[in-house]
């Protein structure tokens, strides 16, 4: 396993734009692909619906991707690793395979982050100096909100593969300390806004598992210390990278999936160990037959949110409203229908907030109507069921359309049942899971193996049927099923554990 965690050593072999091996054609744009995506993870949650500075939602930020100094994290004990983005830590590791065909190979990382800046109102005092405020009136009859705004940081490398295969290589990723002053109009005051140094290092190491095949991993770390041991985490925010996470490309390299490997890398892929980052294919999904053994891709999005392999920013959305879970169209509605009053503050408090309310305020019918629903694929029409003998009985008929009177009419989702490998499963059935590997939800593939028990059989209106379960060893399971919030299932992603139970008769 590669070891990109030791201390203060390593090799700075990164290469400055420009130097180093010469990139084959269109290296320079390997991560134009993913790159709405990637700012729609930078942003997300940075400041949410109603975007006013007043919202209680909107003071307490910063929760995907933090890395506060180790000092702060660690003032405890040692942090717990997992895969999820949504804990402080002070390192993020990627690790992935990559295969190269070519000796000249070449490893590009992008490491990106916000770095966060306090905007401090300052009003004049009638002396020629300043006092901090936190809302000051202008001439014009705007207002000047104080708050934490945050700065994009981006550093880009390059290591050649076979300097990684020699040792570990690292190169400084942080950003420095600066002071931007803007005077208000008319003498009213000023606003200055400051960003703290953030220390962090990046370090990068491979080695061979086989002929073509490396494991590679990147390792992001803040290396500065807290101003205060114990101090509040808002303070040491200013000293952390926020919303951080990592862009692999390469030069003569293609990245395996962790999530859809091929069959001959399954083992290989088990042995990658991710911590609170974890790493997709980026870029828009290549076109298969469904032969394809596997996924594989020549960018590499590491994210503090868990996504799939090939995830995209839906093409209607007109923008980013920093709430990517959410949707457009609700959205875009309450936003509208905030007041005069909630739209100015929520227009001082940030500059994106207010160009979220310029779009939302100017945006077309028909860009407003695309954001209702959008059919992405269909399915082919099932052949129609063949004539019943005549003197024989037939169907009742065919199921009124969803939307219509009757729809659905004599269905039960707690008493239906569907079959499954010769057993009928219903309310109750135990079962174990086995989520496809392409098309399923990302949070569906780490229940890969659970047991779980069905709660209820629910008729799409598309045709399909899909097992409402709750997980077995979810401490919440209980809960989950008594405000109906399951985990739901096709019958074809689920293993039988037992005969169909019993039906108690009701009293």
């Amino acid at each position: 396993m590669v070891d990109t965690s030791g201390g203060e050593g390593g090799t700075a072999c990164a290469f400055a734009p420009g130097d180093g091996p010469a990139p084959h054609a269109g290296a320079a744009d390997v991560f134009a692909g993913v790159g709405a995506v990637a700012d729609a993870v930078l942003y997300e949650g940075y400041l949410l619906y109603p975007y006013r500075r007043s919202s209680a939602k909107n003071r307490v930020r910063w929760q995907f991707g933090v890395l506060p100094p180790r000092d702060w994290v660690e003032a405890d004990g040692p942090v717990t690793e997992g895969i999820s983005g949504s804990a402080d830590s002070w390192y993020q590791r990627t690790e992935c395979l990559v295969r190269a065909e070519k000796p000249d190979a070449a490893l590009r990382v992008r490491v990106r982050y916000l770095q966060m800046q306090r905007k401090q109102v300052e009003a004049a005092d009638g002396d020629s100096g300043h006092r901090p405020v936190e809302s000051l009136l202008t001439a014009d009859g705007g207002v000047q909100l104080s708050f934490d705004e945050a700065v994009p940081q981006e550093v880009d490398l390059v290591w050649p593969l076979a300097d990684l295969l020699r040792g570990v290589c690292t190169a400084p990723t942080g950003a420095p300390a600066a002071r931007e002053t803007e005077e208000l109009s008319k003498g009213a005051g000023r606003i200055v806004r400051t960003r703290e140094a953030v220390r962090a290092r990046t370090t990068a190491g491979a080695e061979r598992l086989a002929d073509g095949l490396y494991r590679v991993c990147v390792r992001t770390e803040n290396t500065g210390r807290s101003p205060k041991t114990g101090g509040a985490r808002g303070e040491v925010l200013r000293h952390a990278l926020l919303a951080a996470h990592t862009l692999l490309g390469g030069t003569g390299l293609e990245f395996v999936s962790l999530i859809d490997p091929p069959q001959a890398l399954r083992a290989q892929t088990r042995g990658c160990r991710n911590a609170f980052t974890f790493p997709v294919l980026g870029g828009p999904a290549p076109e298969t037959d469904g032969a394809d053994d596997g996924c594989t891709g020549p960018v590499l999005l590491s994210s503090p949110i868990i996504l799939p392999d090939h995830p995209q920013v839906a093409p209607e959305s007109p923008g980013d409203l920093h709430d990517a879970a959410e949707i457009d169209e609700i959205l875009t509605l309450r936003t509208m229908l905030l007041t005069d009053e909630e739209k100015a503050e929520a227009r001082a408090t940030d500059p994106r907030a207010a160009r979220i309310l310029d779009r939302v305020d100017t945006m077309p019918r028909e860009v407003f109507s695309r954001l209702h629903g959008a059919i992405r694929s269909l399915s082919p029409v099932s052949p129609a069921e063949p004539s019943p003998p005549a003197g024989t009985a037939g169907p009742a008929g065919p199921r009124p359309a969803w939307w219509q009177e009757g729809g659905d009419d004599g269905l039960s989702p707690t008493t239906d049942t569907v079959v499954v490998d010769g057993v009928e499963l219903g309310g109750g059935s135990p079962v174990r899971l086995r989520p496809r590997k392409r098309g399923s939800d990302a949070q569906d593939m780490f229940l890969e193996g659970r047991t779980a028990r069905v709660s209820a059989v629910f008729h799409d209106v598309d045709g399909s049927t899909h097992l409402a379960v709750t997980v077995d060893d979810d401490p919440a399971a209980e809960l989950h099923g008594w405000y109906g919030r399951f985990h739901y299932f096709r019958p074809d992603e689920v293993e039988p554990l037992g005969d169909r139970p019993k039906r108690r008769q009701a009293t």
